[in-house]
């Protein structure tokens, strides 16, 4: 089992910044490549970021490229999300997920998920 927590949640203005954490526990945090997920009312849980289990690899949605930036720290059992020049479309719900595979817009493959954290963009 994996134990996923995010914090760092908020809200604020368009063009500010915000950075996400999420911290694991249990199982070997170094095994597993992390992704974020969002999900905004009405709509489906939508693939943001995605970091490989050495932190050599990463791979974006194309509306977040340039503005996100996903890390991890394997000493600390963490993943992170900085997000840069937000948009009020980058409010919702955020969630880290664990994998073992590299299907990185396939919900399905993550078999662990975090409780989410709020993200609003205000314009």
């Amino acid at each position: 089992q994996v134990q996923l927590v995010e914090s760092g949640g908020g809200l604020v203005q368009a063009g500010g910044s915000l950075r996400l954490s999420c911290a694991a526990s249990g199982r070997t945090f170094s095994a597993y490549n992390m992704g974020w997920f969002r999900q905004s009312p009405g709509k489906e849980r939508e693939f943001v970021a995605i970091i490989n289990w050495s932190g050599s690899l990463t791979y974006y949605e194309d509306s977040v490229k340039g503005r996100f930036t996903i890390s991890r720290d394997n000493a600390k059992n963490t993943v992170y999300l900085q997000m840069n020049s937000l948009k009020p479309d980058d409010t919702a719900v955020y969630y880290c997920a664990a994998t073992t595979g590299w299907t990185p817009r396939l919900a399905q493959d993550y078999g662990y998920w975090g409780q989410g954290t709020q993200v609003t963009v205000s314009s």
